[in-house]
């Protein structure tokens, strides 16, 4: 157990590095990954791409000698018609297949792993709606998500704290942002209940970041049936938050 709580917070300094470095790139931070979760996706749809790239230009080539053999040489307009399908191939997989952004419904499926890069991958694509604050509270929970799914890969996947956690992550994290935006935009910053709703998403999203870190040490330390029981309690004030935010 001591090792894996010394490799969680090894994750965790990962983690928070590769954080700050998105950091630094300073207006390009919101296109930046979050955790490594999702920078995994995005380093698979990479490798995707450039195999893509490698064949299409193999194909090309490939071709272009056929042609050559049968015609004796494919001249000065072959070359060129070469270099301009190589260009347009390069051009067209540089850019596609595209990352999809996880459904709601999808954030839960499949192992841990894919679950913590859905949840990133999603988390980030929600950051253009938010306000600043929330903002960087979903960008320090990348890092919290990270150290989260090495702790779950040890212990069952059917155990009832496994399944808590899945329904933190899955169900009531999203489910906070999603309330926060069905309320219209000329309405965020009113006050109601003492709170404007995008302050009221703040402090949701951090008090959801703070249970998350709780839930990691908790799985760190083998707590499982306490982890239970902490998590029920969150689902049921969060239930009551969203409500909130919805009337407002």
């Amino acid at each position: 157990m001591n090792d894996l709580t010394r490799q969680s917070d090894r994750v965790l300094e990962d983690a928070r590095r590769l954080r700050d470095d998105n950091r630094a790139g300073g207006r390009h931070r919101r296109s930046s990954s979050i955790g490594q979760g999702s920078q995994a996706i995005k380093r698979a749809n990479w490798t995707l791409r450039i195999r893509n790239i490698v064949i299409a230009l193999f194909t090309i080539l490939v071709a272009a000698g056929i042609a050559g053999a049968m015609f004796d040489g494919i001249g000065f307009f072959g070359v060129m018609s070469v270099l301009v399908a190589a260009i347009v191939a390069t051009a067209l997989f540089s850019s596609f297949p595209k990352v999809k952004v996880p459904k709601r419904a999808d954030l839960t499926k499949g192992d841990v792993r894919t679950m913590v890069g859905r949840t990133e991958i999603w988390l980030e694509h929600q950051r253009p709606a938010l306000p600043a604050p929330a903002v960087k509270v979903v960008e320090d929970m990348g890092v919290q998500l990270d150290a989260l799914g090495l702790q779950l890969e040890a212990i069952d996947q059917q155990h009832p704290a496994a399944q808590e956690v899945r329904k933190l992550v899955g169900d009531v994290l999203p489910e906070t942002i999603d309330a926060y935006r069905r309320i219209p935009q000329n309405l965020r910053q009113e006050k109601r209940a003492g709170a404007t709703p995008d302050e009221q998403l703040t402090e949701s999203l951090t008090r959801i970041s703070r249970e998350i870190d709780h839930v990691t040490r908790q799985l760190a330390e083998g707590s499982l049936d306490d982890l239970a029981i902490k998590t029920r309690y969150l689902e049921y004030r969060y239930g009551e938050n969203e409500q909130t935010s919805k009337e407002s």
